[in-house]
């Protein structure tokens, strides 16, 4: 195999892994009250639901306690119910 196929067939792959990755990854996570769940999209919340967005990196920190609790669709989690909008 020539130098340049080599080349091209690891810049191929290469932009496959990268796509791959960022089409797996979510927009945010979304925290309202200790309940956070992962989004696939941003939303415009309304402005009752209280919610706090974070990028998709974010970490609390060691005194904070939150719970993780994932959900398809639009929406927020309002206590124990998921509220679609």
């Amino acid at each position: 195999m020539t130098s340049l196929r080599k080349t091209t067939l690891s810049l191929m792959m290469g932009a496959g892994v990268l796509a791959f990755s960022a089409v797996s990854a979510p927009a945010a996570i979304i925290c309202n009250d200790n309940v956070c769940w992962h989004a696939q999209e941003r939303y415009s919340y309304p402005p009752d639901a209280g919610v706090v967005v974070h990028r998709d990196n974010w970490r609390w920190g060691t005194r904070e306690h939150f719970r993780w609790r994932e959900h398809e669709g639009r929406g927020y989690w309002r206590g124990d119910r998921w509220r679609e909008f």
